[in-house]
Order: C-alpha cells, then sequence, then structure tokens
C-alpha cells in the first residue's frame, strides 16, 4: 500500500467554545463547546468528507480550516501558507460590490493576477448561471444566488484547498447537480477538498476518507465506506428508523 499523502493541515485536540451573553434570566456569562475534542489531517489531494448530525460542530470545524477561528485549545498546524476558499452559508461577498467585482477581488485573495481572473470572468459568469444579476450588487442576491457565484469563482481560481459546507441542498436541484459534476471533474486527480454532506450518496462516491463528529469529538476516522457504513447504522439504530440516504 502507497504512503499516505503528506498533511497540508494537522489539528490536535482542538476546542473552541462560544460565549453565551446574559439574558434577561440569567446575570452570567456561559460557555457552549461547539469542538471539544477534534484530530484528524488534510491530506494533499484528497477529498474528506465530514459527517455527523446536526449541530456536532462541522461547520465550526470547516471555519477553523479556513483560518476564520482560532481553538481556544489545541493545535491547527498548516504545512506551508495555503489559499483556502469556503463555500458556505454563512460566509458571502462583499455587499455593495457586484457579482463580477466580487470575482476579481476573490480572486486576488486567493493570489490570483488581475489578468488571471478577469480573464476567466465570462466562464464564472456562464456557469454561475446569474445573468444581468452577475453586474448587480450582491446584496440584492438570494442565498442560492450567492452559492452560485462562489462556487463559479472556485472553480475558476482553483484555490489549493476547496471547503465546501452543505451547499448542495440549496438552490434548485439542476444547479446542485452541475455543481457536483463539475467537482467530479475539476478535482479528480488534483485539489484538495473538505466536503460537509448529509447526502450520504455523493459522500460515498465522491470522498476518499472520512472523519465522523459526534459532540464536538472525533469519532471515527478511516476509508469512505468504513465510516459511512458504521455511522449510517449507528444513526439507524438510535433512531428506529431504516436506512439512512
Amino acid at each position: 500500500m502507497p504512503d499516505p499523502a503528506p498533511a497540508l493541515i494537522s489539528l490536535r485536540n482542538v476546542a473552541l467554545s462560544y460565549r453565551r451573553q446574559k439574558s434577561m434570566f440569567s446575570h452570567e456569562k456561559t460557555r457552549i463547546w461547539a469542538l471539544e475534542d477534534v484530530s484528524f489531517e488534510v491530506r494533499e489531494g484528497e477529498k474528506l468528507g465530514l459527517i455527523g448530525r446536526n449541530g456536532c460542530g462541522k461547520s465550526t470545524l470547516m471555519r477553523i480550516l479556513a483560518n476564520i477561528f482560532a481553538p481556544d485549545r489545541g493545535a491547527v498546524t498548516y504545512a506551508r501558507p495555503l489559499h483556502v476558499q469556503l463555500l458556505s452559508l454563512g460566509v458571502g461577498f462583499e455587499g455593495s460590490l457586484s457579482g463580477r467585482e466580487n470575482a476579481v477581488l476573490n480572486g486576488l485573495l486567493l493570489g490570483k493576477s488581475r489578468r488571471h481572473i478577469v480573464s476567466r470572468l465570462e466562464k464564472i459568469r456562464e456557469f454561475s448561471e446569474l445573468g444581468e444579476f452577475f453586474d448587480l450588487p450582491v446584496s440584492t442576491y438570494s442565498t442560492g444566488m450567492n452559492l452560485r457565484l462562489g462556487f463559479s469563482v472556485a472553480m475558476e481560481t482553483e484555490p489549493e484547498v476547496v471547503l465546501i459546507d452543505e451547499i448542495f441542498g440549496v438552490g434548485d436541484a439542476g444547479f446542485a447537480q452541475k455543481s457536483k459534476q463539475a467537482l467530479r471533474e475539476k478535482f479528480s486527480s488534483k485539489g484538495t477538498v473538505v466536503l460537509v454532506s448529509h447526502q450520504a450518496n455523493f459522500v460515498r462516491e465522491f470522498c476518499d476518507r472520512v472523519v465522523w463528529i459526534e459532540k464536538g469529538r472525533t469519532v471515527m476516522e478511516g476509508s469512505t465506506a468504513e465510516v459511512m457504513d458504521a455511522y449510517t447504522e449507528t444513526v439507524r439504530r438510535e433512531s428506529g428508523l431504516g436506512a439512512v440516504s
């Protein structure tokens, strides 16, 4: 068996808490631990799935990987300076700028030259299917339109690491399928992708490896089939339902 690819990002015993403000019923600030003990690596060129039930800390983890949040405990190590793009419902663009202007700005932030990103603007506009909205302020966009723009920019700027946080359930089904196919083609042999999705079939098809997070802790990591089978069986058994899709 070949040696695993080198780690681009390593998380060791990572924990992060949010502070709940005082309320009319309490004069004390309380801490809520979104993550308590998470350890895993993101390896170069791999397609890594992050799974777990709602509220387990997946979105918080994605923001740590994108260097938006810093952990309260533990360590996050980057092998080198990385250009990382997070596609998430909670992360948008500059509302006063148009889609075109945001695409250029995003490309510059990812280390691309202005000439490079300008040369790809027409492809971004076409793939996003935004039409005349491409030249209107992003503040006029719906959530689905915002994610269309973000995904389209990522496809043309090719960041070293793409973090995709449950975006395929937003917007129309046709664009979701188009995006999945583009992701398969664009990152089939290169590029590093970390994917959060409740769509088990897509995780099984797309990901090389999976990390299972539960209640802010790493439960299991390994091959996609092994981890997905264990997770699916646990959810089925604890919920008393049939097979999990």
